[in-house]
């Protein structure tokens, strides 16, 4: 495997740095998840086309990330390309930023950026070729492992979202959809440091926004991804999408105290 490769950024802090001992954990995280509920059958797929996921260590988030992820396993063989499209925490910039790499890579192994992809895309205003806001950036990474442990052979295109308008990222969305071989992944947690009351009453009022589709009011505290959630609540009301919430905690449930907690919810779209 020749080429450039984003090298992990927070392997040994948000999750196992020992691949053994990380795919030991995710093991685990799907092991536990429920058996979901029969409802009413799939309005056509069997799996998502989209999903939001938290991204906080996985002692806080795994959980209910791996709840999402589980959904994924009937599409191991079918899912070919992965858009992820999470905030940028520590670099500010304009737009969508793409990284010049050819890999992503985890202590499960190296994932293959789509460039070809990124070409549909380049074009726009919007889109900009930044590695910097890629380099310490969590948001992606945290989710990659998981896609490794369900999906059989995939690559990404890694999104980093700064000042963008939901538009803009549904723009780029909509470029990137794609048929059943394609999975949209937004990467973003709830509210942050609230008390864990407080935090409960502004995650429900966001919960309801994103399964309502107004994305235009999902706050600034309500959720550190908010304009990629924006973007893609934006395409997925026009194309009619159904949406489904499948967990909500927040660190307080996990593994932190209830005095400053933040707030992790998981949902899948379908077609």
């Amino acid at each position: 495997m020749e080429g450039t490769v984003r090298k992990e950024a927070v392997a040994g802090t948000f999750y196992p740095a020992d691949s053994l001992a990380l795919q030991t954990e995710v093991n685990s995280l799907f092991a536990d998840v429920p058996i979901p509920k029969t409802t009413s059958a799939p309005k056509t797929t069997s799996f998502p086309k989209a999903i939001i996921a938290p991204h906080a260590g996985y002692i806080y988030s795994g959980p209910g990330a791996a709840i999402v992820y589980k959904r994924l396993e009937p599409a191991a063989d079918i899912i070919k390309r992965v858009i992820l499209l999470g905030p940028s925490h520590r670099i500010s910039f304009r737009g969508l930023a793409y990284c010049k790499a050819d890999y992503y890579q985890t202590p499960l192994g190296r994932i293959a950026i789509d460039h070809t992809a990124i070409e549909t895309i380049r074009a726009l205003p919007q889109a900009v070729a930044l590695d910097a806001p890629h380099k310490d950036e969590h948001c992606l990474e945290v989710q990659l492992p998981f896609l490794q442990s369900v999906l059989n052979d995939f690559s990404i295109v890694p999104l980093v979202v700064g000042d963008a308008s939901p538009t803009e990222v549904a723009e780029i969305i909509q470029l990137l959809w794609g048929d059943e071989e394609t999975l949209i992944v937004i990467s973003s947690d709830l509210s942050h440091f609230l008390e864990y009351n407080q935090a409960n009453t502004t995650d429900k009022a966001t919960c309801c926004a994103i399964e309502e589709f107004r994305f235009n009011d999902i706050s600034y505290e309500g959720a550190c991804g908010r304009i990629p959630i924006q973007g893609l609540l934006k395409v997925a009301k026009e194309k009619q999408m159904e949406i489904t919430r499948l967990d909500y905690r927040n660190s307080g449930d996990t593994a932190g105290t209830k005095d400053r907690v933040v707030g992790y919810g998981a949902w899948i779209l379908k077609n």
